[in-house]
């Protein structure tokens, strides 16, 4: 195990939520940390920008760039990384925690919702550890990590929101074909993903509303938890869709009740899209 200090981590997705939690977390151990979104304005409904995340982080201890960029535009992916290299000396990691999400069925879903899904949920994933391949290759400690789900193939994940699930199972299937391709090059590739809903604001502002962040758990640990993997020595760890709950109970937390949103609750919690 080793920690993060002046490690460079790149976070997409990160100017809320799980992604700037992950952020705050690695900070704190001194890393540096791109942290990347769309967009460099405030959300009218939802907080954070890459700019006001990116003060967090060097309060937090660490070393920040703020990069606004499309994961679909993958000459801009690839100037970020070329500006992540150029800051920082080199990558260490890559945190494709950017996502797009509609719950509907193969008969209704919009294709354009679709094709936002895919470029963003599956096939930014490849275009950004593609780019980053290079300097990854160069660290001692490089790893990737796809916040997707364990590939469960009951019917019941696809009945209702077919389209989603076959871009999440994607980014799946992507960490297990690059796990195996890139073990060579002693570049460790996992999947994270939460035992139970994550309360986020992105999650009410979405439809789940109170009643759903109530029966979830806090960002802090889907962070705590990429902490571990990220702490794990290159290739030790590879090729797995890891639980984060499982992932820390082996690691030995038994404290899960600081993760609760709701503190003091006796409401269950809820489980996450594609965990039995």
């Amino acid at each position: 195990m080793s920690n993060l200090n002046n490690r460079t981590i790149i976070i997409t997705g990160a100017s809320r939520g799980i992604g700037r939690e992950m952020a705050l977390k690695f900070a704190a151990d001194g890393a540096n940390i791109v942290i990347a979104a769309k967009s460099a304005e405030a959300h009218p409904k939802l907080p954070g920008t890459i700019f006001s995340v990116a003060e967090e982080v060097e309060a937090a201890g660490g070393k920040a760039l703020a990069f606004q960029v499309d994961v679909r535009d993958d000459a801009k992916v690839a100037e970020m990384m070329k500006k992540t290299a150029d800051t920082f000396g080199g990558i260490d990691g890559i945190i494709n925690n950017a996502g797009a999400i509609k719950l509907a069925g193969a008969a209704s879903v919009p294709m354009k919702r679709f094709d936002l899904m895919y470029q963003i949920n599956t096939r930014a994933v490849l275009s950004c550890s593609q780019a980053a391949l290079s300097w990854l290759k160069k660290s001692d400690h490089a790893h990737i990590i796809n916040l997707s789900p364990p590939l469960n193939m009951d019917p019941k994940w696809f009945v209702h929101y077919g389209p989603y699930t076959v871009t999440k199972y994607g980014m799946s299937m992507l960490t297990i074909s690059m796990a195996e391709e890139f073990k060579r090059s002693n570049i460790a590739v996992n999947s994270l993903w939460p035992q139970t809903v994550i309360s986020t604001a992105a999650v009410e502002f979405e439809g789940g509303g109170k009643s759903t962040l109530e029966k979830g758990r806090l960002p802090t640990i889907m962070a705590d938890a990429a902490y571990e993997i990220l702490s794990t020595d290159s290739c030790e760890l590879t090729g797995q869709h890891i639980i984060d709950e499982t992932l820390l109970r082996e690691r030995g937390v038994t404290d899960f009740e600081q993760y609760r949103y709701l503190k003091d609750s006796n409401k269950n919690l809820m489980t996450d899209l594609f965990v039995d």
